[in-house]
């Protein structure tokens, strides 16, 4: 995501000056030094603790958005407040860029200059990259600036995904889903007379994925599964214990915890907790932050 600078517009302000009456004729009239004339603030869409993102960054970034969902044959009529959500995204963005200056992270011109220079090598040279430039609605200028922007935002993502975790605290349970209640209190009457939850879970589990496996989930951290309620209900139990009936809205589930431990998140988890961790930063800062909505998307 970028931005595109737009000329600033300078209000020339000037100062009528009058004589007084009570001056002799042959005195010569006082006059003033003009003012220096003042810049008239571009119109902001929002402010972040202070600093303005300009309606004319939100608007470019807006057409940006329109032009990418139209080349991958989306109808822009079939997103729902997309505007809203750009927004909202230059905002985080500007969070996270004012993060990392806080943490002090800095970066140097020439680091900005190097990045776009591997992108006009990778657009096919400068004569390309001004092409690209014009058609995405960019000055280079502009460009720069979000840029670099955009370079201190990662930087403090990577800051954030230090605190994730590879090694957490898990659980391997299984499950059978039913129905109703009173189905769920049948299969606990049937495991109270020692039936065998994994036949069980594959004669009358609804949840056609995990039924063929005898109901079983597989190993998971907390926020690992879809449905929290499952999950908790996994991580309350002892290994060989078997739950109560648990409610959520696919239904009715009776939950045994296999085994626990700490272990390695699989990819997914671990991609899965280090978009949490950005999120909650995020999520955190807003709290805390002075943001303004100046526009009604």
């Amino acid at each position: 995501m970028a931005r595109k600078l737009r000329t600033r517009i300078l209000l020339v302000c000037t100062l009528a000056l009058a004589g007084c009456s009570m001056i002799e004729a042959e005195l010569p009239t006082a006059t003033s030094t003009p003012s220096p004339p003042t810049a008239t603030p571009e119109p902001a869409a929002a402010t972040v603790n202070g600093e303005v993102i300009l309606l004319a960054d939100f608007e470019d970034e807006i057409q940006r958005f329109e032009a990418a969902k139209r080349e991958a044959g989306i109808d822009l009529a079939t997103l729902d407040a997309y505007k809203n959500q750009v927004l909202q995204a230059l905002i985080d963005r500007r969070l996270l860029a004012q993060g990392a200056r806080a943490n002090g992270i800095q970066l140097e011109t020439s680091d900005v200059d190097a990045a776009v220079q591997d992108l006009a090598v990778e657009l096919g040279g400068n004569e390309a990259m001004g092409v690209w430039l014009a058609e995405t609605g960019y000055t280079l200028e502009g460009f720069k600036l979000a840029l670099e922007e955009d370079m201190l935002a990662a930087r403090m993502v990577e800051n954030i995904l230090q605190d994730v975790p590879e090694n957490v605290a898990q659980v391997h349970a299984r499950h059978i889903l039913l129905a109703s209640e009173e189905d769920a209190q049948f299969i606990l009457e049937q495991l109270a007379a020692n039936a065998d939850f994994g036949n069980l879970a594959r004669l009358y589990s609804r949840d056609s994925s995990t039924r063929p496996d005898g109901g079983d989930l597989g190993w998971f951290p907390r926020g690992g599964l879809l449905f929290p309620e499952i999950e908790t209900a996994a991580f309350e139990l002892q290994p060989g214990e078997i739950s109560t009936i648990v409610k959520s809205d696919l239904g009715y589930h009776i939950v045994q915890t296999l085994e626990t431990g700490e272990r390695p998140l699989s990819p997914n988890d671990l991609r899965d907790m280090q978009e949490r961790a950005v999120e909650d930063w995020i999520s955190t800062q807003r709290e805390s932050a002075n943001i303004e909505v100046l526009i009604t998307p």
